[in-house]
């Protein structure tokens, strides 16, 4: 069965009826033109009036059915193209729903059996805190998992209504990681720029906090080093900022590094890393770049050597301003 199933796949069917139609198209030329000197042979021969064969519309009818012709084939590429985009989309949204329900499902059946062991067992309190600790970190999971879709929705239907107010970036992030330290453990986290002047840069904060969150727990998550670290640097180049976060993780392989801003996209799962997601992180990080005029790139040096993701914003350094 499955050698059979090549027949009926879109990309065969496509190419099969394309190539049909541009036969057929050449062939009635072919002929018609064949006829047509076949036709002026005899004229010829017989001296016979040309105007009884032949009218001037001719070759304006045959240039119309070329176009007409063409016409249908970009047709059909339109059609098949939007066909292969939402099989892509299909697919996508299949491999979310499963790996979402994974996400979700883990953490309630986590919940479930503290409660129930709450239920039927009288506990030490040194225990009902241990599990308490563990239910706290399965909760916090969910509500991660549930406000990423809630962003999601609400950056894909332009729903953010926040108006842009300048910040002092370097100012901002440090602020940021300082409020939310113990989100990142024990991870070492500097921040430092090579500025000679304040950058001012026009965020809608809870966006960029969000992008900030996004890539930070990315490098705590993806990190099997001894003592993870990540460095936060702020410099100007020509006329944009850029924020580069480098961290001491597993690296990304270079064919993944720009699939990974793709929504719904997980990278190769590493056996040290017991952790997964939805894959909507870092695309929701590359859209909050583009809501502040910008983009997220990324790059690594190879396995078990870190990786950069580099914020870059147009920024210009006579005027001090978003150009």
């Amino acid at each position: 069965m499955r050698q059979a199933r090549w027949f009926i796949h879109p990309i065969f069917v496509f190419v099969l009826s394309t190539a049909a139609l541009a036969i057929s198209l050449f062939l009635y030329i072919y002929w018609y033109i064949g006829i047509s000197a076949g036709l002026k042979s005899v004229i010829a021969r017989y001296r016979l009036d040309a105007n009884q064969f032949f009218e001037a519309q001719t070759w304006v009818v045959i240039l119309s059915l070329s176009l007409l012709v063409a016409l249908i084939l970009a047709g059909i590429l339109i059609i098949f193209i939007y066909n292969l985009k939402t099989l892509q989309l299909y697919r996508l949204q299949h491999t979310f729903i499963n790996n979402f329900t994974h996400e979700l499902k883990t953490p309630v059946t986590s919940l479930k059996l503290y409660l129930e062991t709450f239920a039927k067992h009288e506990l030490p309190r040194t225990e009902q805190l241990r599990y308490i600790t563990f239910m706290l970190q399965d909760v916090e999971r969910l509500s991660a998992n549930i406000n990423s879709i809630l962003n999601l929705a609400r950056i894909e239907s332009k729903l953010s209504e926040e108006e842009s107010t300048p910040v002092d970036l370097v100012m901002a992030i440090r602020q940021f990681v300082a409020n939310n330290r113990r989100l990142f453990g024990s991870c070492e986290i500097q921040v430092s720029d090579a500025l000679d002047a304040p950058a001012v840069y026009p965020v809608i904060s809870p966006l960029f906090e969000m992008l900030l969150m996004n890539i930070l727990t990315n490098a705590v998550k993806y990190n099997a080093a001894p003592t993870c670290r990540i460095d936060i640097r702020i410099a100007r180049e020509d006329r944009s900022l850029l924020v580069s976060f480098r961290d001491n993780g597993i690296g990304i392989p270079k064919e993944e590094r720009k699939q990974i801003f793709r929504k719904f996209y997980r990278g190769r799962r590493d056996d040290r890393i017991p952790v997964s997601g939805t894959g909507i992180g870092l695309y929701l990080v590359q859209q909050i770049a583009r809501l502040h005029n910008g983009k997220v790139t990324a790059d690594s040096d190879g396995a078990d050597r870190g990786s950069v993701f580099t914020l870059l914003l147009p920024y210009d350094d006579r005027e001090g301003k978003q150009p």
